[in-house]
């Protein structure tokens, strides 16, 4: 449909036309737009936009045959008004994309309910490059495939043991506000909770799913999100989970906090993984990354937070054995560790380890590189790992849900937004953002949640020791910790960029998925 200019012409189509050719207008109908009651009329009634589609995936000498569906799907809200019922009104557009195993019996079919995190970010990530049937090739570190880039089947699926939900909460992807309305609103922890639950409770009643095996599966910021909304779906809704999937963990930013440069918590948890990486670039010599790692980690859990709570009470000799400890450590010189007083910021870190080779190091995933805008800079201009993620998924995608999916929209896909700055903590005013208890609470209401945490050691936005001093402090029994898994990777913040990572990962879930919803290995 063309656009159209103020007078209701379509653009290109207008014609000269003096004043004076013009007929008097000599009737007396009312032109205005408003109803009767002069109110501006009700924009229409927005309706799910939805696309099916059928598929085969070969996993060896199986072919499996599936349902795929993609677009977007009203939300709608209860709206009271002084304590009168006004209706259940239309509020957002969500866009989704959902694969179904044809045939397959809902009570034994798992489904699993996927979204990446941000807070901002759409679910290409994990749809493109790790659960779904299909997957990006982009290649990796030293050898990244050129543009247009590629799209291939994905053998490893999560398909082959589950039913996929992937979610684009408000703002990402297609997912919009309903005209009229306001995303704002949905711009913070506890309506972004709401609005992405009852996504996930409109689609399982919608389903007939109930009954289905389920689970929530997040990353980054979307293991904050899934933390807390196992909680808010048993509290809710009274729909518990057989297992919660947290890749990239963070359920406590206090723990990775640097905004406060006393936060001496973070400076310390961020070491290990500070070892690892100069490991990765050659700082460690012949060492192997285990034992590299089992001494940052000793010494970030013990000796450490001892060092930096000192402060000036450190004798010369004290401060010269910590200087040199984080230097060797690090992969950074003595001297830089003494002039940031023993507390290493990790943008800094990224921008310095290199720089004598003026290159900068990757924070999503610190085996990239890439070259420093400027050798002096004090922080890097760019995140060389998201520079080389960023093309390939945005090519991959908008090819895939036109020509495979058969689903387009004119709407730009937002892959990743900062439309929904500022986030809202309200929730959390005058203390640290920790949905830990959440995760308490709900393993506590339900003791047969499971949960599988996924690590990258060369991660620089979510380090894997402070993620795992987080799961260490939970107040729980032991009958339940048991229920806590870990997985650990040589690879960043999104693992399954490194394709032996990406495999085994794949297998690690899928045996996840099998074990806690209780079917037959």
């Amino acid at each position: 449909m063309p656009d159209e200019n103020p007078a209701g012409k379509p653009l290109g189509d207008e014609s000269p036309e003096r004043p004076e050719d013009k007929p008097a207008d000599t009737s007396t109908k009312d032109t205005s737009t408003k109803e009767p009651d002069g109110k501006a009329p009700e924009p229409p009634e927005p309706k799910d936009d939805l696309v099916t589609t059928h598929h085969q995936l070969r996993v060896g000498r199986r072919r499996l045959a599936y349902t795929a569906t993609a677009g977007r799907v009203v939300l709608r809200e209860e709206e009271h008004k002084d304590g009168t019922f006004r209706g259940n009104k239309a509020r957002a557009e969500i866009s989704m994309t959902t694969y179904t195993l044809d045939g397959a019996d809902p009570r034994t079919r798992p489904v699993v309910f996927a979204f990446n995190g941000g807070p901002g970010s759409s679910s290409v990530w994990l749809h493109l490059g790790l659960l779904g049937p299909r997957r990006v090739v982009m290649g990796d570190v030293g050898h990244l495939e050129p543009p247009p880039y590629g799209l291939m089947d994905n053998r490893e699926s999560l398909l082959t043991v589950a039913d996929l939900v992937f979610i684009d909460p408000m703002s990402t992807g297609w997912s919009r506000a309903v005209e009229g309305g306001k995303p704002g609103d949905y711009h913070g922890y506890q309506r972004d909770i709401e609005h992405v639950g009852e996504l996930i409770r409109l689609w399982t009643s919608r389903n007939k799913r109930w009954m289905s095996p389920k689970f929530v599966a997040g990353e980054s910021y979307g293991t904050l999100r899934g933390a807390a909304l196992a909680a808010h779906l048993q509290d809710r809704y009274g729909m518990y989970l057989n297992g919660l999937i947290l890749i990239s963990s963070v359920l406590d930013l206090s723990s990775i906090d640097f905004e406060k440069q006393r936060n001496d918590r973070a400076h310390a948890l961020y070491l290990p993984t500070y070892a690892a990486i100069a490991h990765y670039h050659g700082k460690h010599g012949r060492r192997s990354l285990r034992s590299v790692l089992q001494e940052a980690e000793a010494y970030a859990a013990r000796d450490l937070p001892w060092v930096l709570s000192r402060g000036a009470r450190l004798s010369p000799d004290e401060r010269a054995e910590a200087v040199s400890t984080m230097a060797r450590l690090s992969g950074l010189s003595g001297d830089y560790i003494d002039r940031c007083d023993l507390r290493i910021e990790h943008w800094r870190y990224f921008t310095e380890l290199l720089r004598d080779q003026r290159l900068s190091v990757g924070r999503l995933d610190a085996r990239f590189t890439g070259p420093a805008a400027s050798a002096i800079a004090e922080n890097m201009d760019a995140d060389p790992s998201h520079d080389a993620i960023m093309g390939p998924y945005a090519a991959a995608w908008n090819h895939y849900v036109r020509e495979d999916l058969g689903y387009a929209s004119d709407l730009h896909y937002e892959q990743i937004t900062s439309r929904v700055m500022p986030w809202s903590f309200k929730d959390f005013e005058g203390r640290p953002v920790d949905v830990s208890d959440r995760l308490e609470r709900a393993m506590r209401q339900n003791p047969h949640l499971r949960v599988h945490v996924s690590y990258g050691y060369y991660d620089g936005a979510t380090p894997h020791f402070a993620a795992e001093d987080v799961f260490a402090k939970l107040r729980l029994p032991d009958s339940l910790r048991a229920n806590i898994e870990h997985a650990y990777y040589e690879a960043g913040h999104m693992m399954y960029v490194h394709e032996p990572s990406r495999v085994q990962q794949s297998r690690d879930l899928a045996d996840f998925v099998v074990r806690s919803s209780g079917l037959p290995t």
